[in-house]
């Protein structure tokens, strides 16, 4: 029969006393040993994932510059731009292309002004008013003449006033009688229009 009530002995709790210590204290310094372990060993498996995307990357860094060298060099790229060394240049360029464009479509240019450059715009945009004279058949060719055109041209405003002098009863009646005789010809009324015309220009380099 087993005496529940018989203390424990001494020496019992004394070498309990002394086991308990140093487990105490291999858990107070294991513990935070494994943790930081367990936080260096995620660090190292980021780092490692880091690594091996910054590799890729550098691996891939020569055919992306083989490929930004093409672009650069590609006709349709640079069929959006004005190659010219200054934007003056560029801008003189267009001045000449939009005045033959009126020569060529039948129309009279009377002016031609380069406007100013706004330098924080990248890249920059030169601009011409031109201020011409023709039909209204005229005009919309000049208009077909710029959206074809290489380097892309772009019309930003347009006014458009009529030269032809209002016609007198008279001359009114000479018009009506006109319908009955085919051989009279009618006179063809003429536009003054300005247009302010731009496009782009590559930078030194680009």
């Amino acid at each position: 029969m087993i005496a529940w009530g018989r203390p424990i002995p001494r020496c019992v709790l004394v070498w309990l006393g002394l086991l308990l210590v140093p487990l105490t204290l291999l858990l107070a310094v294991a513990l935070p040993w494994w943790q930081r372990s367990a936080a260096l060993d995620a660090g190292i498996a980021t780092t490692r994932d880091q690594l091996n995307r910054y590799q890729r990357l550098v691996a891939s860094l020569p055919a992306l510059r083989a490929e930004l060298a093409r672009e650069q060099a590609n006709d349709d790229f640079k069929a959006f731009y004005f190659d010219a060394a200054t934007p003056a240049l560029a801008g003189a360029q267009l001045q000449r292309d939009v005045q033959e464009m009126v020569r060529d479509a039948g129309g009279r240019p009377i002016s031609a002004q380069v406007l100013p450059v706004d330098a924080e715009e990248t890249p920059p945009r030169i601009r011409v008013r031109i201020q011409m004279q023709g039909t209204t058949d005229q005009l919309l060719e000049v208009l077909y003449r710029v959206e074809e055109a290489r380097p892309f041209l772009f019309v930003d405003q347009m006014s458009i006033r009529s030269t032809t002098p209002r016609a007198s009863p008279a001359s009114r009646r000479m018009v009506r009688r006109s319908v009955r005789r085919p051989r009279v010809q009618q006179q063809v009324g003429q536009l003054t229009v300005r247009l302010d015309i731009f496009g782009y220009v590559l930078g030194p380099g680009q």
